[in-house]
């Protein structure tokens, strides 16, 4: 059985910057980036090629907002 993921969230509409609560009630608002390495405990619980966040400070996991296109695909111009 996979061990669930502490910090597991879905992102807001156009999210980008990390809404998770820190010490003394503030935001972290760290940048979220893609995260294409991670483990097997994440990708036991979604999909291999799933598309994951990660907040580039307190390493929140985000997945994507279910109405916002993916952005997986190669960029068009």
């Amino acid at each position: 059985m996979a061990v669930p993921v502490a910090n597991l969230k879905v992102r807001l509409l156009r999210m980008r910057a990390c809404n998770e609560r820190t010490s003394g009630d503030k935001f972290c608002l760290g940048h979220l980036k893609r995260w294409y390495a991670f483990g097997e405990e994440i990708a036991s619980q979604l999909r291999k090629e799933a598309e994951v966040y990660r907040c580039e400070r307190c390493h929140t996991v985000y997945l994507p907002h279910p109405d916002e296109k993916p952005r997986s695909g190669t960029l068009a111009f």
